[in-house]
């Protein structure tokens, strides 16, 4: 009966402070006090910034083992970081070269007659026949056998003739005729039918327009060839990455096709503009590709490894507590309190990060359960505890923690013998 009594007084206390009684007990509440009091309750004292202001927390150790507390020493160390992203594989656009005929003609006779043919540097293409290069030859031949009539004891008649000899040769050189060719021509003294052109370089036939017995053009498209000894990889990183990503600097590459080998190159150039959209930036790095296992339209992994300082004070990352506004650490200090510090973070290195204010070296801080701390050091703040965790149900205006398990296990007691 007494415990039905009791339930009913209950019933009719809430019933009243529900009714009219709400009103009166908010006059005189300025409007933060009423929306803490719509929120809950008190929400802790604010700073100039509308921060919440963390009051010092104290742990035994035996509360520092409950919670899983783990301390480390502020030290001065080097912290890299490697940045990551990925990259296609192109041809270097230096490396590229296009044949093309400067005079019209048809193709006798095709040499290399298939796209992916390596070729070197002088290799034979086609041989071309032409009734330009035909007068062209008949030209040379024309200056020889006047420049050798000519008595050289005739200053300028024979200066003009040997003119004559150096511009027909000059000519056929225009005309992308090697001088091993030319030279042949004057040996024997006649005019051939076709000439030859021959790769400017050595590397792979990447495009292939000509087939035997075609009428060519001046200008015309014959061959694509490129040098694939070295390549290029381009990728993108972030904007807040870009300051470890210099020209010169190494960089490492991984394809898929050969898992676990990665090749070393060298950051050959920034791209001068950040992508609006992605935020990212576009960097070329040259590799080294001596065996040719790197194909143009492979996808890369790159990775940077950059050094962000050789003497810095760095801490592990879940030591912060990140608040949206400040960014805070709790240091231990002799007395063994618990006190909340706001840090300036710098770059990121793994599960480190460099501070860059805030920390001094030999300074002790917590490195786990900081979240834990942080919610009792904010309820300290408003007068109140965490619950469910023993001898840490208040926090005092002197920072040291309220026990108050004694007076529950009183309290609990009493209920139960009522």
């Amino acid at each position: 009966m007494k415990r039905l009594a009791g339930f009913l007084a209950l019933g009719a206390g809430w019933l009243i402070g529900c009714g009219g009684g709400e009103d009166s007990s908010m006059e005189g509440m300025s409007a933060a006090e009423h929306a803490q009091m719509q929120a809950g309750g008190p929400q802790g004292e604010l700073d100039s910034t509308g921060a919440m202001v963390r009051q010092p927390v104290h742990l035994s150790a035996a509360q520092a083992r409950a919670i899983g507390v783990r301390y480390a020493t502020v030290r001065r160390d080097s912290l890299t970081r490697t940045i990551r992203t990925v990259g296609l594989i192109q041809v270097p656009e230096p490396n590229i070269v296009d044949v093309t005929p400067k005079i019209d003609g048809f193709v006798e006779e095709l040499f290399v007659d298939y796209t992916g043919q390596s070729v070197r540097r002088g290799q034979p293409l086609l041989t071309l026949y032409s009734p330009m290069l035909v007068a062209a030859q008949e030209e040379l031949l024309t200056a020889m056998r006047l420049a050798s009539q000519v008595d050289s004891s005739a200053d300028e008649a024979w200066r003009n003739a040997q003119i004559m000899l150096e511009a027909a040769r000059r000519r056929l050189v225009y005309f992308d005729i090697t001088p091993e060719q030319i030279e042949r021509v004057e040996a024997t003294g006649e005019a051939t039918k076709t000439l030859t052109l021959v790769a400017p370089v050595t590397g792979i036939v990447l495009e292939k327009h000509v087939v035997q017995g075609q009428r060519v053009m001046l200008g015309m498209h014959l061959y694509r060839l490129a040098d694939l000894r070295e390549m290029w990889v381009e990728g993108e990183v972030f904007e807040q990455d870009l300051q470890f990503v210099r020209t010169g600097s190494q960089a490492e590459i991984e394809v898929a096709a050969y898992p676990g080998e990665r090749r070393v190159g060298r950051v050959s150039f920034v791209y001068p503009m950040v992508d609006e959209r992605s935020r990212t930036n576009r960097v070329r790095i040259t590799v080294p590709n001596r065996d040719m296992a790197l194909k143009p339209g492979m996808y890369a992994t790159i990775f940077f490894d950059a050094l962000i300082g050789s003497d810095v004070i760095a801490i592990p990352l879940e030591a912060v507590v990140v608040t949206g506004v400040r960014n805070l650490v709790f240091v231990r200090d002799d007395e063994g309190m618990l006190m909340s510090r706001e840090v300036v973070l710098g770059p990121r290195g793994g599960d480190r990060v460099q501070i860059l204010e805030g920390l001094t070296e030999g300074e002790t801080i917590v490195v786990s359960a900081n979240f834990l701390i942080d919610a009792e050091s904010r309820l300290g703040s408003s007068g109140g505890g965490m619950p469910g965790m023993p001898g840490m149900s208040g926090t005092r205006s002197g920072g040291a923690a309220v026990d108050t398990s004694q007076s529950q296990h009183s309290q609990d007691d009493t209920e139960g013998q009522s």
